[in-house]
């Protein structure tokens, strides 16, 4: 008995992720990252706490042996302590690949915004908050009174305090 014929229910698109899975494949192993995963999972990986300080370069497979060296990026301050979980990072990448691959784990020290080619920030700077002096802000109250929505008064009277307080 023959199948009758299905129609696609795609009318010819394809998922995002089978476009660009050759162009991350292509880029993620010109620096030496075989499997994509590494990258995208690090914090489920080495764990949030790590992946918080730190950021994988590159694997790079040399001359020294087998295995690969797994090259870290991370601020000095953060170095030390990351120096003692070598052996730790190494067990859980080599499990994300299935085998040894990485033999060596290697820390690199730069500063917050990272190198000129990465521009690798590890978190934002915590938001400062503004003090407007208090005649200030009724002087933009004031000025927005005669606006009838409550809403559109609050930003105004707030984008004035704003422009206010620079100009003093």
């Amino acid at each position: 008995m023959k199948k009758p014929y299905r129609q696609s229910s795609t009318y010819g698109f394809k998922p995002a992720t089978g476009l660009l899975q050759s162009r991350i494949r292509k880029a993620s192993e010109a620096r030496g990252f075989a499997q994509a995963r590494l990258l995208t999972h690090w914090a489920e990986i080495v764990g949030e706490a790590t992946a918080a300080v730190a950021r994988p370069v590159e694997v790079k497979y040399g001359r020294e042996g087998i295995g690969a060296t797994l090259t870290i990026l991370t601020t000095g301050a953060q170095a030390p302590m990351l120096e003692m979980q070598k052996t730790q990072i190494c067990d859980r990448v080599n499990a994300c690949y299935g085998y040894r691959a990485i033999a060596r784990v290697r820390i690199t020290q730069t500063a917050a915004t990272g190198f000129a080619e990465g521009k690798v920030a590890f978190k934002h700077a915590p938001k400062r908050e503004k003090t407007i002096d208090p005649a200030i802000a009724k002087t933009a109250r004031d000025a927005a009174d005669g606006v009838q929505s409550d809403e559109l008064r609050a930003a105004l009277a707030a984008l004035g305090a704003n422009v206010l307080a620079k100009h003093t």
